[in-house]
């Protein structure tokens, strides 16, 4: 094959693949910008938030043991997720996390349950002083827990209630069902309350929402957004190498020293 072939193939190759991709890397290029000029806490609206409170350390509870009997008397615990102690508008409380039915509970590689053992989950609530159990949050219990994990809460503006998140919700892969209570301000946030655990589970504004359309794009998963190593990504990653790998070898057989080695070789055929 001659030079002049190739480098005809070469050009053509190198145009079409920056047309085909020209337009991706450019999403990747503003993304980046935006993910490096921007603080992840802030993103996670860490700014938003009020200080943590702890429990003094004289706090008078009764053992979780004595949750957990309680527990048994009246509900089938085939096991035990964890019990972990929940601060709900200033009270400590239990939150028991148990299995019913007989399926297999033993965690997986990622730490997480098997699907079955999942839709068995439960959470029971129990003050944590008197081990007397809580039923699920109400509207009203969500939005003060809400506006208590705000510096500055204004006005609410609308509180739902989720018992479903898809894969594009901005709660996906959350606790369900919980209180989603929207403000007016700071940057129009939405503050995600768990209604089983009764605990703060996200924050939700502006920036965050922004930083994940571009994350969208970035990882060009565009089913669930997180799936950093789908099909998509991979062979558009391969096809920017070879953009990239053919704009050397064009520059290389473009260069003036070479035009002159080919003219000299044809001259002296």
């Amino acid at each position: 094959m001659k030079l002049k072939s190739r480098h005809y193939y070469i050009r053509k190759s190198h145009r079409y693949l920056g047309l085909v991709l020209g337009i991706q890397f450019l999403f990747w290029t503003i993304g980046g910008l935006y993910f490096s000029w921007n603080d992840i806490d802030e993103v996670h609206g860490d700014h938003l938030r009020s200080e943590k409170r702890y429990f003094p350390a004289d706090l008078r509870l009764i053992s979780p043991q004595v949750v957990l009997d309680n527990l048994k008397t009246n509900r089938q615990v085939d096991s035990v997720a964890g019990i972990q102690l929940a601060e709900i508008n200033g009270e400590p409380v239990y939150q028991v996390r148990y299995f019913t039915g007989n399926a297999d509970h033993a965690t997986g590689e990622a730490g997480g349950h098997s699907a079955m053992a999942a839709t068995n989950q439960k959470v029971q609530l129990a003050r944590a002083a008197t081990g007397e159990f809580i039923p699920a949050l109400t509207k009203e219990q969500a939005v003060a827990v809400a506006s208590n994990q705000l510096k500055a809460p204004v006005k609410v503006e609308k509180v739902e209630y989720l018992t479903e998140a898809g894969a594009h919700h901005e709660y996906r892969e959350k606790p369900l069902p919980a209180w989603a209570i929207t403000y007016s301000q700071p940057a129009n946030c939405t503050v995600y309350v768990s209604a089983e655990l009764g605990t703060f589970q996200a924050i939700r504004h502006n920036q965050w929402r922004m930083f994940d359309f571009l994350w969208m794009l970035h990882t060009m998963d565009y089913e669930s957004r997180d799936n950093f190593g789908n099909l998509l990504l991979r062979v558009f990653s391969v096809l920017g190498l070879l953009t990239v790998v053919s704009g050397f070898v064009l520059y290389f057989v473009s260069s003036p020293r070479q035009k002159k080695a080919t003219a000299y070789q044809k001259v002296n055929r």
